[in-house]
C-alpha cells in the first residue's frame, strides 16, 4: 500500500494563510511563551495573545475565577502589561515562529482603540488585530462598545482607517440579534469576526450569601455555552460574507469540528488551554484523523458542510 498523503488544513483569513484551522483564544495561552515548553507553537494556525491594553491594566481584586457546572466563571478584568512592555519585552520571542501572531487590543473609548491599533501596527511579527468589543465583566459603560450598533459601527470604522493589518472583530454574545452586529462590522471595514466571548454570569456561596467573584459578575466559558456559541456562528455565518472564526466550550476535535461544519473558517481553544496544555496540539491531529477517515482531502470541503 501506498503512503496515504495528508488532508490539507490550511484556510485564509482575509489575508493571512493559516497551516491549520486551530488557533488559541485570546486570554487562554498568556502571550505564547507560557506554552512553548508543553510542545512546538508551530504546529499552531496561529496564536492570539492575551487582551492588550495602550497602557497597563490591573484588573479587579480576587477571587476573580470560580469553576461553575461544566465551565468556569471569571472576571480578570483584561488585566495586562500594555502594548508598550509587550512590543518590548513579549513580541520578540514570537518572532522566532513560524506561524501568525494576532493581537487582541482594547480601549475603554473610541480614541483609545484607535490608538492601541496604530501602536500595533507598526510592530514587526504582528501579523493582525482582534478588536475585543465584548469583554463582559468591565464596567457596564464599557460594552456597549459592543451592544450598540451604532456605537460598535463608530469604533469599527475608527479603527479600520487606523491600521491596514487585517482586522478581526470578536463580537459580544450579550446581545438580542448577533447576526446584525456582524454585519454593522463589515459594513465597517472588518475583514472577519471572531465569536463568542464568554456570557455573563454569576454564582452565589449560599452559606455567606455572597457572590464568588469579587466583581459580583464574570464570563462564563467552557463546555457549559458550547451549544449557545455554535447557535451563533451558524446565525453569523449565514449573514456575512468575511470569515468567521468560532469559539466558546471547545474541549476536542469533535468539538471543534460542529463550529466548521456550520460555517467556521477556524476555530479558537480556551478554556481547555486550563485542562489539558496540550487541548490544541490534540484538536489538530483529531481534526486530521477524522479527515483520513472520512476520505476528506480539503479542510474546506467540511467547512460549511452543514445538512438541513
Amino acid at each position: 500500500m501506498g503512503i496515504i498523503p495528508k488532508p490539507n488544513h490550511s484556510v485564509q483569513i482575509a489575508s493571512l494563510r493559516l497551516k491549520n484551522p486551530v488557533i488559541t483564544a485570546s486570554g487562554t495561552f498568556g502571550y505564547g511563551e507560557e506554552y512553548a515548553e508543553f510542545f512546538d507553537l508551530n504546529s499552531l494556525g496561529a496564536i492570539v495573545v492575551k487582551g492588550l491594553s495602550a497602557t497597563p491594566r490591573k484588573g479587579p481584586p480576587p477571587p476573580r475565577i470560580v469553576e461553575t457546572s461544566s465551565g468556569m466563571l471569571n472576571a480578570i478584568g483584561l488585566q495586562n502589561i500594555g502594548i508598550p512592555a509587550f512590543l518590548k519585552e513579549k513580541l520578540p520571542y514570537l518572532r522566532q515562529f513560524d506561524i501568525p501572531v494576532i493581537v487582541n487590543f482594547f480601549g475603554d473609548s473610541v480614541q483609545e482603540y484607535v490608538r492601541a491599533a496604530e501602536l500595533l501596527s507598526d510592530a514587526e511579527g504582528v501579523h493582525a488585530l482582534e478588536m475585543n468589543v465584548s469583554c463582559p465583566n468591565k464596567e457596564a459603560g464599557w460594552c456597549i462598545f459592543g451592544t450598540d450598533p451604532a456605537t460598535l459601527r463608530h469604533v469599527a470604522s475608527e479603527v479600520r482607517r487606523a491600521t491596514n493589518l487585517p482586522l478581526i472583530v470578536k463580537l459580544s454574545p450579550n446581545v438580542t440579534n448577533i447576526a446584525l452586529m456582524a454585519k454593522v462590522v463589515e459594513d465597517s471595514g472588518a475583514d472577519a469576526v471572531s465569536l463568542i466571548n464568554t456570557l455573563t454570569g454569576m454564582c452565589v456561596e449560599i452559606e455567606t450569601r455572597k457572590p464568588m467573584l469579587a466583581n459580583i459578575t464574570g464570563g462564563l466559558s467552557g463546555p457549559a455555552i458550547k451549544p449557545v456559541a455554535v447557535r451563533m456562528v451558524w446565525e453569523v455565518c449565514k449573514s456575512v460574507g468575511i470569515p468567521v472564526i468560532g469559539m466558546g466550550g471547545i474541549m476536542n476535535f469533535r468539538d471543534a469540528l460542529e463550529f466548521l461544519i456550520v460555517g467556521a473558517k477556524a476555530i479558537a481553544v480556551g478554556t481547555a488551554n486550563f485542562v489539558n496544555p496540550l487541548a490544541t496540539i490534540e484538536i489538530i491531529k483529531g481534526i486530521e484523523d477524522f479527515m483520513i477517515s472520512e476520505g476528506i482531502n480539503d479542510i474546506n470541503q467540511l467547512i460549511g458542510s452543514l445538512k438541513v
